[in-house]
């Protein structure tokens, strides 16, 4: 009888929550509710850490180059598509280049061309994060165990989950200026990555692999920044203030460890055993 109370009143204080998200994501896909999300990211999880290992214990490594150089291209492709066709496109002429101000930015909850471009290109770059979940399953194919740390499968299942939230109550705003810059430094990843699984013939047009961390670098001080403005503003009336928070905290997460992997990798001349070989990292 109480676990029927508690999951009535669960149940609730979840519809008076959602009755918060934004209406003009009615419909779309896995924006019903986050648990078709939740689903796929403890699915992902369990493969990667579980099942897929135990599988994969007494069998040999597949030979995925092929299909590795196919999906980092791809994933390239897409990223292209979304930065140059979305973000260039809709992020900026949704806001960042037509009167955002690069500080208090709300979120525009109207159904005005302009607003609903922002919210399209908001659902694309959360629905990406789901392609990328495939790094992981690859690095399990081919057992390279090691690369499957806590910090790489926590940055992709956390990406986009918490996009889901994000997509739901406040796709738009200043909480969208790190989704720009991430999609910028994936393109540059994906690249890279894709030209290194072409095989070793290719390796010689890897010379600029030492400025992945710096760009990793870059991107983690202008997020952490351009968010952490929100606690030194008189005055931002952002709707969803626990969003920037979480931009903040994750930005100033990563920052940390990256700088910890620059000192380490560049100022000692060290190179950290499961961190990013050659200088770079594929948890960002």
């Amino acid at each position: 009888m109480a676990f029927s109370n508690l999951t009535s009143k669960a149940v609730l204080l979840y519809d008076e929550w959602i009755k918060d998200a934004d209406p003009r994501l009615e419909g779309w896909p896995l924006m019903s509710s986050p648990f078709p999300t939740t689903f796929i990211i403890g699915t992902y999880i369990y493969f990667v850490t579980s099942l897929g290992p135990k599988l994969m214990e007494n069998k040999k490594p597949f030979e995925l180059r092929q299909i590795m150089a196919l999906y980092n291209f791809s994933v390239v492709t897409l990223s292209s598509a979304i930065l140059k066709k979305t973000m260039i496109l809709i992020f900026l002429m949704s806001g960042w280049a037509t009167g955002y101000s690069f500080r208090c930015d709300i979120v525009d909850y109207s159904r005005s061309p302009t607003a609903l471009r922002m919210v399209r290109t908001c659902w694309l770059y959360y629905f990406s994060k789901f392609i990328e979940l495939l790094d992981t399953i690859f690095f399990v194919l081919r057992k390279k165990n090691n690369q499957v740390t806590f910090l790489h499968v926590f940055h992709h299942s956390i990406m986009p989950w918490t996009w889901w939230f994000g997509v739901k109550f406040a796709a738009g705003g200043l909480g969208t200026f790190h989704a720009l810059l991430n999609c910028i430094v994936h393109v540059v990843m994906y690249t890279y990555y894709g030209i290194c699984s072409l095989g070793p013939a290719y390796h010689k047009y890897l010379w600029w692999k030492k400025y992945m961390t710096t760009i990793q670098l870059v991107q983690f001080i202008m997020i952490t920044g351009h968010i952490g403005q929100i606690y030194i503003m008189d005055d931002c009336p952002y709707q969803y203030p626990i969003f920037m928070f979480i931009i903040w905290l994750y930005g100033s997460m990563f920052l940390v460890l990256f700088l910890h992997f620059w000192y380490h990798a560049y100022t000692k001349g060290q190179r950290l055993p499961k961190m990013a070989k050659n200088g770079i990292s594929k948890d960002q």
